[in-house]
């Protein structure tokens, strides 16, 4: 992977990395959000994590304060990275700009387009019929009070 000008990794040589990016990226594009690039620590940090929860069966955020942290569950069957990233951003239509609010869920579509987070790890573990997606964003998003863009 080849280094971009802050410091972080490009997604190139992982087809993973490179789909999640773009996914994550088209959204943010919507509201002309600086691209985010891709972190080999936070993808790391992520598949612990996912491998952990797949590994007890398990379905919950990891307690740390330090990163922004989307989680994605599948039984039965197979996703994409854009299945992923889609998933959370069909939140938009739960969140409300003008109140800053949720009428439902709407924390992992915020994080995605989050303007002060630059970049993102993600990783998947597979067992058992089931499949564990965890994204990482440094710096971290839904900050209380404040507004995503």
């Amino acid at each position: 992977m080849a280094l971009s000008a802050t410091g972080a990794r490009t997604a190139r040589e992982s087809p993973m990395a490179v789909e999640m990016l773009a996914a994550h990226n088209a959204f943010r594009a919507q509201f002309k959000l600086r691209p985010l690039v891709w972190s080999d620590s936070l993808a790391s940090a992520a598949q612990s994590w996912a491998n952990y929860l797949s590994k007890r069966r398990q379905f919950y955020h990891e307690s740390q304060p330090w990163h922004g942290e989307n989680l994605f569950e599948i039984q039965g069957g197979g996703a994409t990275p854009d299945d992923v990233v889609h998933d959370w951003a069909s939140e938009s239509l739960d969140y409300d700009y003008h109140s800053n609010g949720c009428n439902s869920v709407c924390g992992h579509y915020t994080q995605i387009v989050w303007r002060s987070t630059v970049e993102v790890g993600c990783a998947v573990a597979r067992g058992g019929g089931r499949e564990v997606w965890v994204c990482r964003y440094s710096p971290l998003g839904n900050v209380a009070g404040q507004r995503p863009y």
